[in-house]
């Protein structure tokens, strides 16, 4: 594959096929942050960290880091972004919230912030309109995620901030898969060979 036919994958979503053989990303939506030639990094964005059988909320994590106050934005659920960089917190939300020394422009939307200025805004007055929390995210070397969807293990769809956002996680794999016409039954569990 020449870069010129390399396929763009910044800003679109991942979605695990029966195919994926990494049990930590069976049925996985996977939102694509960043993605070039040295490799790629993105945020599972329908997977919550449960940690001693408790489910955690965007609440429940602040309180736990020592950040008071009421939540302003929806207390969604804490996402587990992937297996790299797992005691890091990467806030995806609306681009109402922007610090220039620590925010990434991912969309005209959609931004990136993972710092913990970005975890106290989110019980003050300047808290973004939308906000998921990730602990850790998911991460490609060079030509990694490339030869990942030759054996067809992701399926690629655009990125639809409804489905990013929507708390209800259980849905959001059915739904991407939705969005390109496909129904959970058509995908086989099972390899074959010629």
């Amino acid at each position: 594959m020449t870069d010129s036919h390399a396929m763009e994958l910044t800003n679109r979503l991942l979605i695990a096929t029966p195919q994926m053989g990494d049990p930590r990303f069976k049925d996985a939506v996977i939102y694509v942050c960043s993605h070039d030639s040295s490799g790629a990094m993105g945020l599972v964005i329908n997977k919550q960290v449960v940690k001693s059988g408790n489910a955690f909320q965007l609440s429940d994590m602040l309180s736990n880091i020592g950040i008071e106050g009421d939540v302003k934005v929806a207390d969604t659920p804490v996402l587990e972004g992937g297996p790299v960089d797992i005691d890091r917190g990467f806030v995806l939300h609306s681009s109402d919230y922007f610090k220039t020394e620590t925010s990434l422009k991912l969309t005209d939307t959609l931004h990136l912030t993972s710092t913990k200025d970005v975890l106290e805004a989110l019980v003050q007055d300047n808290a973004p309109t939308k906000a998921m929390l990730a602990v850790g995210y998911s991460g490609w070397g060079a030509g990694q995620v490339e030869r990942e969807l030759q054996d067809n293990a992701w399926i690629v769809a655009d990125a639809d901030e409804t489905l990013i956002f929507d708390p209800n996680l259980n849905g959001k794999w059915t739904k991407a898969l939705a969005s390109l016409g496909i129904k959970p039954e058509m995908l086989s569990r099972h390899g074959g060979s010629a």
